[in-house]
């Protein structure tokens, strides 16, 4: 995959990722209607999991996309925004979390005290995780690690949670 250094760069390849599954969707719902045969029922079951499929992927692609634009910015940590600085000092928070080694926690915390002026250098790993399960909860959590605000859509996720029953 090319760098996406540009606005049109990330454009593009969010375009491209989105063309691909709307077509494919087109093409389903187009054999949906011309079959006119008991296999019409199994093609709109089909397109249930599909079009799922197809939400999670673009949620998951796009946001790996965008993580990379920035990624690719070349900015200092101090340039960006707290979320972003989280996937670079992702290592060293797990370092402190499951180390009992006195120097893995103070290069935790060196981290966070010197380098905040270097340039970032975001792990993207396992960056998006949609843990096979794209539920409000989880797009809510992939939005705030983005730092996409999440309100426009909290009435919709509000009324989902209301219809999950426990």
């Amino acid at each position: 995959m090319t760098r996406l250094r540009t606005l049109s760069d990330l454009q593009d390849a969010l375009d491209a990722d989105h063309a691909w599954r709307v077509k494919e969707l087109v093409n389903l719902r187009l054999a949906i209607r011309s079959d006119s045969s008991i296999g019409r029922l199994t093609l709109v079951r089909a397109g249930v999991p599909l079009l799922y499929a197809h939400w999670e992927g673009f949620i998951k692609c796009t946001s790996m996309l965008y993580l990379e634009f920035v990624g690719s910015q070349k900015l200092k940590y101090q340039e960006l925004s707290d979320c972003f600085i989280v996937f670079g000092a992702k290592r060293h928070l797990r370092g402190l979390v499951g180390s009992k080694k006195s120097e893995i926690n103070i290069a935790a915390v060196g981290f966070f005290l010197t380098s905040l002026g270097e340039r970032a250098n975001l792990s993207l790993a396992s960056a998006v995780n949609t843990e096979s399960n794209l539920s409000s909860a989880v797009f809510e959590n992939i939005a705030i690690s983005l730092g996409v605000d999440t309100a426009p859509y909290q009435s919709s996720v509000a009324f989902r949670k209301c219809l999950v029953v426990e």
